[in-house]
């Protein structure tokens, strides 16, 4: 394998070991004798596994499987609360992160004939990565799946306070009683869902704009904020964290509370209280975006800027540097796990072919889902589960629309949960009588999302998609009177 004692030759490099490098890897040596590596400075599985989608759904579980138990009859009467058990939900929670030990993943890398390298990969010239004392080369591609990381705003006092990030919110093993949530993006709605579950007395959102969620239909935001406001949390619309000021600040650990109670200066918007706009908290949890993790990989050396996220064509290829790749939150496309595995298969068949001599012309070698066909779901209660468009976003790109838009009140419906008040949005371009979004809104929709993706990627007109019955009693149901309300 080593073309010499110092250089060590594959055909693939990836550096950044998350379920998107590792499809990357897998994708563009599987069913050949082709040779990858892996480089990862933290842990094999990356964000997704250890601080983010797997922990984050591991705290929602229990608190959603309560309140849906809670709702309906003859399983009402067995639940002696609504509150999960803080320890065994954070019990659950390390048993899905394996306590963040990664030695299962590198099992599975090593055993798809991958091998992994610990330590930082930095590029320092064409198809070169040095990682510590060791330089390896690769004779196909190397591809950046460095992921992302939390933004923390140039606030006064504010990152001298140590601030909670997601790492901490979803590794949290004390709970503290008073807290401020910076920001009303998906973090910020899922973290304050599972904090409140788990016995967070005080919990204020800051939220510079009008709206939670404010890039999916207005709808969703009023109503995850109005189910947030009814379990207590105060969210502060139109308002922004001015200074920060906190004593005894320590580098507790994950999850830990990390100083004394932090003085928070409000500006803007307004709030109950003899003084609205300062609050006392024991800890800040910042949800203010994510940055593309390009610093410090060496790029000038090859004369890309690291300034921000990776730019690539839909062959995930870096122009001009047609060996090297970027897929995941690092090429700022899409900051979705699923649509940066997507994108690891779409860049790992690309780098298959061109290793072989095949052509890329196909559908399969370009990826064009993370442009207008992006589904994702909001964990919240309610949850929020989307694809494609909203209707303002088709309106911007010059479709001509139809919209179908009502309440979620089926017989499936009402089965899953009496109380049941969810909505669905439909988005239709009148000219070619296809979908081009789908939001739906309730108990269960999550559920519902992929049939709308599979109609808005394979472009069914709604001619052919009223002959997809769906199946009686479910929340499905909708899709009948959805269409029905455009006939």
């Amino acid at each position: 394998m080593g073309e010499s004692a110092d250089i060590n030759s594959y055909d693939v490099i990836v550096i950044g070991g998350g379920p998107v490098g590792e499809n990357a890897a897998d994708y563009a040596i599987r069913g050949s004798d082709r040779t990858a590596i892996i480089v990862e400075h933290e842990l094999v599985g990356g964000e997704c596994s250890y601080w983010a989608c797997m922990p984050s759904k591991g705290l929602l579980g229990p608190g959603a499987a309560l309140a849906r138990a809670a709702g309906l009859g003859g399983a009402r009467e067995r639940v002696t609360g609504t509150a999960p058990d803080r320890d065994a939900t954070l019990g659950w929670r390390d048993s899905i992160t394996h306590s963040r030990d990664d030695s299962s993943q590198v099992e599975w890398a090593r055993g798809a004939g991958i091998e992994v390298i610990r330590g930082h990969g930095m590029i320092v010239g064409d198809r070169e990565v040095v990682v510590g004392d060791r330089r390896l080369r690769a004779t196909q591609a190397v591809v950046v799946a460095t992921g992302s990381t939390a933004s923390i705003p140039p606030i006064s006092g504010l990152r001298e306070a140590r601030p909670w990030t997601s790492r901490d919110a979803t590794n949290l093993v004390e709970i503290p009683e008073r807290m401020v949530i910076l920001g009303g993006g998906v973090v910020a709605c899922e973290a304050a869902t599972w904090l409140l579950d788990l016995g967070v007395r005080e919990l204020a959102m800051v939220v510079r704009g009008k709206s939670l969620l404010p890039k999916a239909e207005p709808f969703v935001g009023e109503r995850v904020a109005d189910a947030l406001t009814e379990r207590g949390a105060d969210i502060r619309f139109g308002t922004e964290i001015s200074a920060v000021e906190r004593s005894d600040v320590a580098d507790t650990g994950y999850g830990r509370i990390h100083g004394g109670p932090a003085r928070v200066t409000l500006s803007g918007g307004s709030g109950d209280g003899a003084d609205a706009s300062v609050l006392e908290v024991d800890e800040i949890l910042v949800a203010a975006g994510r940055a593309p993790g390009t610093r410090d990989l060496g790029l000038d050396a090859i004369g890309v800027d690291d300034k921000g996220p990776l730019q690539v064509d839909d062959h995930m290829t870096v122009p001009a540097h047609p060996w090297l790749y970027a897929v995941g939150d690092v090429n700022g496309r899409v900051a979705l796990t699923h649509m940066g595995k997507y994108q690891g298969r779409v860049a790992g068949d690309v780098i298959a072919a061109r290793a072989e001599g095949r052509s890329i012309d196909g559908s399969r070698y370009t990826a064009s889902a993370d442009r207008d066909a992006i589904p994702q779901v909001v964990f919240t209660r309610p949850e929020m589960a989307s694809v494609g468009r909203t209707e303002s976003q088709a309106r911007e790109d010059g479709i001509d629309v139809v919209v179908a838009e009502q309440d979620i009140s089926v017989a499936g419906s009402y089965l899953v949960d009496p109380e049941h008040s969810g909505r669905a949005k439909l988005v239709i371009d009148r000219g070619r009588d296809v979908l081009v979004g789908a939001t739906f809104i309730g108990t269960d929709t999550a559920e519902l999302v992929h049939s709308a993706t599979v109609a808005i990627v394979g472009e069914v007109t709604l001619d052919r998609l009223w002959h997809a019955v769906p199946s009686y009693p479910t929340v499905s149901e909708i899709w009948l009177r959805l269409l029905d309300s455009v006939r």
